[in-house]
């Protein structure tokens, strides 16, 4: 069997060692460096499977990766950024939201055939930009037909002068449409009314995925009709070269594409999977009640993460080589909760540590994406020019770690809720402020804060 994937020519992501994925990851993600160690090794392993034989690489399964640590360290961020980085089908998925197959809940196979559409959608719009071009040339042309409806001939009028001057007015028209000053101009075009509502309303494990069949069998049944639509040119072009696109990528294809690559660079984030382990030892419940229902999710995810097959619409996926990374707190339970057999299916444990307060500092200004970048950005659209002095910056960070400590610790998330608090006067009169610059130093982070942090019934709600 072919393993790889012939569609995909070697990038710069191929060439990238352990060290520069977790620098690539320190971009995004503070901390956490056995976590990040952990998926980059995981990362370089399958770009290695990828340069063996076909036998060698068909015996080579994916290590899989336990996190263990508190809500809000980095968990779920180092997955998704990992799969952004690989530029593999991601997706993540709550082992709380599966119930054991006779019972009320989503099928736990519906993460490989999620996983399997999301492909397909990125599959589908890499194609689409491979034909962009194509597509656009030809919608052009349809809309310059509609712009110029072909001439009736005239007597006595010689043709090849006549298809002259129409090529003409017609290139003519062709520079006025690139020029955008046909935008204005209202055109006539067929477009394709919306189908009949689905049948998501079939809920249940085997009933989804009757549900998935009968769409499939009864679609073409109920596409809508075409209906004449009136648009301006500026709306009608972009309409017209989506059309294109869809005629010009073959959907086969991309469903095949999309298997392969879900089979061989998929990553599937199984969160909250402390939540389905039974808690004999610490509960007491000695396999009663929930737990009967816990024990059975874990078996049904079990062949999943085993390696099985799963039948999509899209064709037969095998998950032997899927990446599986599972994350959870484990206060109440522990690793050792879960059944043995599905542990042994995640081989590398990786415990994460909660942050500190010096962590907060960092995280608040050093990552690409830090909050006070975000909202710095944010007011700037109002004109809003915002300054954070770096005892400010100190002071958040301390709000945070003290919240933290004295209700429950939910990590950096708790950033937000401070943040979110300390703008919230002014992200609702930044529109009437006009062109300003405002410093945010530690006084006014202690006027905004100061009283809801003391009040620990106000700190418990608001923050």
């Amino acid at each position: 069997m072919a393993i790889y994937l012939p569609e995909r020519t070697v990038t710069a992501v191929d060439s990238l060692t352990p060290r520069e994925v977790v620098t690539e990851l320190d971009k995004y993600v503070i901390g956490q460096a056995k976590a990040k160690r952990a998926v980059a090794i995981a990362l370089r392993n399958r770009i290695r499977r990828q340069r063996l034989s076909a036998d060698m690489a068909e015996e080579v399964t994916p290590k899989n990766i336990l996190m263990i640590g508190p809500t809000g360290v980095g968990k779920t961020e180092i997955a998704r950024r990992l799969a952004r980085l690989a530029q593999s089908p991601f997706i993540k998925v709550e082992a709380s939201k599966f119930t054991e197959v006779g019972y009320v809940g989503r099928d736990v196979e519906s993460m490989v055939r999620d996983l399997v559409e999301l492909a397909v959608d990125m599959v589908r719009a890499e194609k689409a930009e491979d034909v962009k071009d194509k597509a656009r040339s030809a919608g052009e042309e349809r809309l310059l037909d509609l712009l110029l409806p072909p001439r009736a001939a005239v007597a006595g009028e010689d043709p090849a002068t006549a298809r002259e001057q129409a090529a003409r007015t017609r290139e003519r028209l062709r520079e006025q449409l690139r020029e955008g000053r046909l935008d204005d101009r209202v055109v006539e075009i067929e477009v394709r009314q919306a189908a009949m509502p689905s049948f998501e309303v079939i809920a249940g494990t085997s009933m989804e995925e009757i549900s998935q069949n009968l769409k499939d069998m009864m679609g073409n049944m109920f596409q809508g009709g075409q209906k004449a639509r009136r648009l301006k040119v500026s709306d009608a072009l972009p309409h017209l070269i989506a059309e294109e696109q869809g005629k010009l990528v073959d959907m086969e294809s991309v469903g095949r594409t999309a298997v392969q690559r879900v089979e061989q660079a998929g990553i599937i984030f199984i969160d909250e999977i402390d939540k389905i382990a039974s808690r004999d030892s610490a509960g007491g419940m000695g396999g009663h009640g929930p737990d009967v229902s816990r024990e059975g999710v874990q078996r049904d995810i079990l062949p999943i993460v085993e390696g099985t097959t799963v039948n999509t619409k899209h064709g037969m996926v095998k998950t032997d080589h899927i990446l599986f990374i599972a994350a959870g707190a484990f206060h109440v339970s522990k690793p050792s909760d879960l059944i043995p057999e599905l542990q042994g299916r995640f081989p590398i444990r990786v415990e994460l540590e909660p942050l500190t307060r010096d962590d907060f500092v960092r995280i608040l200004t050093e990552p690409r994406n830090a909050l006070v970048k975000q909202y710095t950005a944010l007011l700037g659209t109002e004109n809003v020019t915002l300054s954070f002095t770096p005892g400010a910056v100190n002071r958040i960070a301390d709000f945070a770690a003290r919240v933290n400590d004295a209700t429950e610790n939910i990590g950096a998330r708790r950033l937000h809720t401070v943040m979110e608090r300390l703008l919230d006067e002014l992200s609702f009169e930044a529109p009437e402020l006009g062109e300003r610059t405002i410093a945010i130093d530690e006084g006014y982070v202690d006027r905004m804060l100061a009283d809801i942090v003391k009040n620990e019934d106000l700190t418990r709600y608001i923050l």
